[in-house]
């Protein structure tokens, strides 16, 4: 940077910096000639009496083509005047000199190059200190006083008579020049602006950045352009004004700095609208991300955490997501009519307010609420409720507690909504939405966006809750169908587990059975009805009852397999696969068939690794016109065989040869409780997501005294 010293040195003669970089005249020094005179090129001749040049300036003669040395001591008349224009100029002469008058206007002047040339003319009488007078002629070319005066008048008319706001200010940044569209839209007169700094003439507008500008432009001559500020003006003193600023700075033909010109534009309609449209895209925005975000899976609560994540922070700075108890249980409310209701809050999101958050009720934890507070407002009458302004009186109608108000009343709770979840012409509940760091208040255009998520959001709770509650009814009925802890049977431990499938996908048709049979001899069975819902649990019922009652005519189970086949196609649309085994402890081995199944494991207790066991696969059951084989299997005391269906191995993205390789790993690990082998099972090889439900059954036979091996 140069110092103070260095920028006044480099200053030209008779000039000094000020704040704002632009050179500056010293009081008393003489000024530099402006550039107005050279624009014009005034000439300058001097006659006798007798009409001769005395006095010929360098820009006579640029102006008429002679130079000096032709000039001087030549009768002016002769040298620069027509024959046909003579006399008239040797009257004009004589009665300047005589009279002392002067004398203006436009006379044709013969040039130098034998054109002729429209000149403008001023002639004044001279005397000197002897007494002996002289004419003097002050010459500029026609055509260019004409283009200055038109410059002049065009630039006077545009500034004055233009719509947009413009001002000239000095290197003071004081004003010069200001139109009257300017002081209109100030609501300051013209000749009060002249002289004084934006700051004094508008005093609500941010004026130490507005001459930040000026000065940065005074210092650099790069223009801003439509710079957009806001604040007040007399002219409306009530009511924030926007505006877009040009400023340009102001150089005469030698460079010298005179200030600064900016234009000014009142463009807050257009700035407004220009809010209001890019405030429309975020709402638009919200909705699209809304729709894929909320209502991803079949779960209540899931999808109000999803509801909750949306609206934080875009719309509000705290969201809850509360749901009539009532609703969530699917019966009829108790509470009477203009009465307190019961509410649950299933998710609750406020990153930026943690005492708000405090104040909240917990997630999952049932609130009551009075018939006078807000939310149960919105839930009664099924409307938006919108506070636009928090009061103190109204924190309390709005928090659980008034412990919980003083809560919101220290995270700066200032604004509330709350709007109704209404779906198939049923209120849910409600979502409750606060401003803490949102300086924002909300607004009508807030109460149709929130009732926008929260129509979508409540189609989706619904939904959900629905499918849960056909869900679970299906899961009853399934788990009504298994057995439930597996009888005790000779010679041989059992364990086994089944696991519903994830809230997003229905219940299936899985089963496992194990049937005592006479001669000590025991049936594992493991089945799959291909299909969800009700409909597979009940067919899955009707198949282990056939299974049982096939089981105790003591048949071969490709037997069993083949009577169970035809019963599957005698019902329409289902088929299931099956693998079906019968141990005998006193031969120690098993004998079973698959009828399209995935192939059990054995574990032996010595002589080798876990292996899948090798069966011909067989058809499903259902499909017909398969035989199904018969294999025999050692299971020698100590031996585990472990049955399960497909939803323990399967996974959208894995082969199944290396889930089954997974499988045997884990049965390889070493010897534990079956109880902890199935819980091991699960835990390694279920994910919480996977789509299918898993029935899994170990069976470890025992010595022939009874003991385990």
């Amino acid at each position: 940077m140069p110092s103070e010293a260095q920028e006044q040195a480099d200053a030209p003669s008779g000039q000094q910096p000020d704040q704002s970089g632009a050179p500056q005249e010293q009081p008393g020094a003489p000024a530099e000639p402006r550039g107005l005179l050279d624009v014009l090129g005034v000439a300058a001749v001097v006659l006798d009496v007798e009409g001769r040049i005395v006095f010929w300036s360098p820009q006579a003669e640029e102006l008429f083509g002679y130079d000096a040395a032709e000039a001087l001591g030549q009768y002016a008349a002769r040298l620069l005047v027509g024959p046909e224009h003579l006399e008239k100029v040797v009257q004009l002469f004589a009665r300047v000199l005589s009279s002392g008058e002067s004398w203006a206007g436009a006379f044709p002047i013969r040039h130098k190059s034998g054109g002729e040339i429209l000149v403008e003319f001023r002639n004044m009488r001279l005397q000197d200190d002897l007494g002996d007078l002289y004419a003097l002629g002050i010459a500029v070319d026609h055509s260019t006083v004409t283009r200055v005066e038109t410059d002049l008048a065009l630039s006077d008319k545009l500034v004055a008579q233009s719509l947009t706001g413009m001002a000239m200010l000095d290197t003071d940044l004081r004003y010069v020049l200001v139109n009257p569209a300017l002081a209109r839209m100030n609501g300051v007169s013209v000749e009060e602006h002249i002289g004084r700094r934006v700051g004094e003439v508008l005093p609500d507008v941010d004026a130490e950045a507005l001459e930040g500008l000026l000065r940065e432009v005074l210092r650099t001559g790069v223009p801003v352009l439509e710079q957009y500020t806001i604040g007040r003006t007399p002219a409306y003193p009530d009511e924030d004004r926007t505006w877009s600023v040009s400023f340009y700075r102001l150089d005469d033909a030698q460079g010298r700095v005179l200030g600064v010109a900016g234009s000014v534009a009142d463009v807050t309609e257009r700035h407004l609208a220009s809010l209001e449209a890019e405030r429309s895209r975020r709402r638009l925005a919200l909705i699209a991300d809304a729709s894929v975000r909320v209502g991803t899976t079949l779960e209540v609560e899931r999808t109000a955490r999803e509801l909750a994540d949306v609206t934080v922070p875009e719309l509000a700075d705290v969201a809850a997501v509360d749901v009539l108890d009532h609703v969530l249980s699917r019966r009829r409310s108790g509470t009477p009519h203009g009465g307190p209701e019961l509410f649950r809050a299933l998710a609750v999101k406020g990153d930026s307010s943690p005492k708000a958050l405090e104040a909240a009720d917990p997630v999952g934890s049932p609130a009551m609420y009075s018939a006078d507070r807000l939310v149960t407002r919105c839930a009664r009458t099924g409307r938006p409720v919108l506070v636009s302004h928090v009061e103190p009186a109204d924190l309390t109608r709005i928090a659980r507690s008034p412990e919980a108000a003083e809560l919101l009343r220290d995270a700066g709770v200032h604004s509330y909504l709350a709007v109704p979840l209404i779906a198939r012409g049923e209120v849910l509940g409600a979502l409750d939405l606060k401003r803490t760091v949102n300086p924002l208040p909300f607004d009508e255009d807030d109460v149709l966006l929130a009732g926008e998520l929260a129509a979508r959001a409540a189609v989706s709770i619904d939904n959900a809750r629905w499918y849960q509650s056909v869900r679970n009814s299906a899961v009853t009925l399934q788990r009504s169908l298994l057995p439930g802890r597996p009888p005790s049977a000779a010679g041989v431990e059992v364990a086994a587990r089944y696991v519903p499938a994830h809230a997003s996908s229905e219940v299936g048709g899985d089963w496992y059975d194990v049937i005592r049979l006479s001669g000590d001899k025991t049936a594992l069975v493991v089945g799959d009805v291909m299909g969800s819902g009700i409909d597979a649990a009940a067919t899955m019922g009707r198949l282990r009852t056939a299974t049982r009652a096939f089981a105790d005519l003591d048949l071969d189970p490709a037997e069993v397999l083949r009577h169970l086949d035809r019963i599957m196609q005698e019902l329409e649309h289902y088929i299931a696969t099956c693998l079906y085994a019968v141990y005998d402890p006193r031969v120690a081995e098993c004998v079973m068939a698959n009828a399209g199944h995935l192939p059990p494991v054995l574990v032996p207790e010595t002589g080798g690794p876990a292996a899948l066991v090798e069966l011909p696969t067989g058809a499903p059951l259902g499909v017909g016109g398969v035989e199904f084989e018969t294999t025999r299997v050692p299971f020698a005391p100590g031996d585990e065989l472990v049955l399960y269906t497909d939803g323990l191995v399967e996974t959208r993205n894995d082969p199944l040869d290396e889930r089954l390789a997974a499988l045997v790993a884990l049965l390889d690990e070493g010897r534990r409780p079956l109880e902890a082998t199935c819980d091991r099972l699960l835990q390694a090889m279920r994910r919480p997501e996977d789509p299918d439900d898993v029935a899994l059954l170990i069976a470890r036979s025992r010595t022939p005294g009874g003991g385990a091996a």
